[in-house]
């Protein structure tokens, strides 16, 4: 029974994966981006891994609702690679935000990487606080099981199988932030065959260590899991918090 289950685990991984971003694309009718305009200050949202901008739309609209010009950028994370994803990202900024006072990012899962890596090679004169929600900073254990298979790459896409936690891995090339930037990640998860093969406390796809940022600002760990945690009311608070003040809302030491 070992070497059926091991054969068919990374084919069980994969379809999680996959499954996972489908469902989530289900869940929201459809937000059009909107350029900036005016003295607006713009946030630029970046999506994570398999997704959509459609899984950014509650906390588009919250960003909204508080005065900000929100670019909801919908990127083809599984199709191209590193290099034009960022150039991708450097035609949406220039095409939207020229006249933006200030640029705000807010990124899911690797929407994190993503900007860092183009912010390694562009200059934003106006950028103002990036959040991070899951970012998997310090790599992920789950490419590090599942990138050596053909349905990974297939699957995921040419960025995925670089984003493991050696020291060949596209985040262990990227060096400190300098800029403000807050990360929120979870430690709850709903699928247990993910935390199994990820060490320490995490959020079914990313370690709360991993999740950590050399060079943040700050740095909160809430109660939810990878998948929907830019939806919850709480994160999309403390994000409107931080890109306000440089900072989130910490609760009291020991209660009081």
């Amino acid at each position: 029974m070992a070497a059926p289950l091991s054969r068919s685990l990374p084919w069980l991984l994969v379809a999680t994966l996959v499954a996972v971003g489908v469902c989530s694309l289900r869940l929201a009718p459809r937000q059009a981006s909107r350029s900036s305009t005016g003295d607006s200050e713009t946030v630029v949202l970046l999506h994570g891994l398999g997704r959509t901008n459609l899984s950014m739309w509650r906390l588009a609209s919250a960003l909204r609702e508080q005065g900000y010009s929100v670019l909801n950028l919908d990127y083809p994370s599984r199709r191209r690679s590193i290099d034009q994803l960022a150039e991708f990202l450097a035609s949406q900024i220039d095409r939207c935000c020229r006249e933006s006072p200030r640029i705000h990012f807010v990124t899911h899962s690797l929407g994190g990487i993503v900007l860092r890596y183009f912010l390694d090679g562009h200059e934003v004169d106006s950028l103002g606080r990036v959040v991070m929600l899951s970012p998997p900073s310090g790599g992920s254990e789950l490419v590090d099981h599942l990138r050596e298979y053909s349905v990974f790459r297939e699957v995921l896409g040419p960025t995925a199988e670089w984003l493991g936690t050696d020291s060949e891995s596209l985040p262990s090339q990227l060096g400190p932030v300098d800029f403000e930037l807050g990360v929120i990640t979870g430690e709850s998860s709903l699928n247990p065959l993910f935390s199994w093969l990820i060490p320490g406390p995490d959020d079914g796809t990313v370690s709360v260590e991993s999740a950590q940022t050399p060079g943040m600002s700050d740095f909160l760990v809430v109660p939810y899991g990878h998948t929907f945690i830019m939806s919850r009311q709480a994160v999309i608070d403390q994000t409107i918090h931080f890109l306000e003040h440089g900072r989130f809302v910490h609760p009291p030491a020991n209660g009081t």
